[in-house]
């Protein structure tokens, strides 16, 4: 019996999605918040991590005061310039919230690749 269509056209579909967490107050943590969080780590700045991230310091500390405000404990902490400048910290359950929602992500995307590899469309 002949083909009624070729499969050769067809395109490759993928089944894609993000995952982020909200509080009822509104969005806590999202790629784009775990990335601020780890560069705030690294830099041990804010000012360094918004520039990177390419955001003003103004919305780095707004989503950073979010976080704050809805975690049950503060991810970061910040000290004020001196002699030395200033430095900011990621608290443990900032780094611990970071390690959660990179497993979190690790489940998210296995589930997308089961669920791509069974897609009959």
């Amino acid at each position: 019996m002949n083909q009624l269509f070729s499969t050769s056209w067809i395109m490759q579909m993928k089944v894609n999605g993000r995952i982020w967490v909200d509080t009822e107050e509104g969005s806590f943590l999202g790629v784009g918040r775990i990335e601020l969080l780890e560069k705030i780590q690294k830099h041990h700045s804010i000012r360094q991590a918004a520039l990177e991230m390419k955001m003003s310091y103004r919305q780095a500390w707004d989503l950073i005061d979010q976080m704050n405000a809805r975690a049950k404990m503060p991810l970061v902490i910040s000290h004020r310039g001196g002699k030395g400048g200033g430095r900011a910290e990621v608290t443990e359950e900032g780094q611990r919230l970071i390690h959660t929602f990179h497993q979190l992500n690790d489940k998210f995307k296995r589930f997308l690749e089961k669920e791509t590899k069974s897609l009959n469309i």
